[in-house]
């Protein structure tokens, strides 16, 4: 494959994924809550998208913006918070 030629972007149903994008243009089905706290159901859902990459959506705002990571930098993300690297977040 020639990596210099832009390749084009996966589509749902003739639509382009992209950050930000309505999460319900990427359907209801295959939406998980892979942790849950004490929130009283206050979460993040993901979804494993065909080419890979990660959607990520509130879960109290299934209609709002989705969130697209690559599986390299939800790798990165998930072995940090593991390591210790997020827990500025939390105080």
């Amino acid at each position: 494959m020639d990596r210099s030629t832009p390749q084009p972007e996966p589509r749902i149903r003739d639509q382009r994924i992209y950050n930000g994008m309505p999460a319900r243009d990427l359907g209801s089905e295959g939406w998980h809550k892979p942790w849950s706290g004490g929130n009283g159901g206050n979460c993040l859902e993901a979804m494993k998208l065909a080419d890979g990459r990660i959607a990520v959506r509130q879960s109290t705002d299934p209609d709002g913006p989705a969130l697209i990571y690559t599986s390299d930098e939800m790798t990165a993300f998930i072995e940090g918070a593991k390591a210790g690297e997020a827990d500025f977040l939390l105080s």
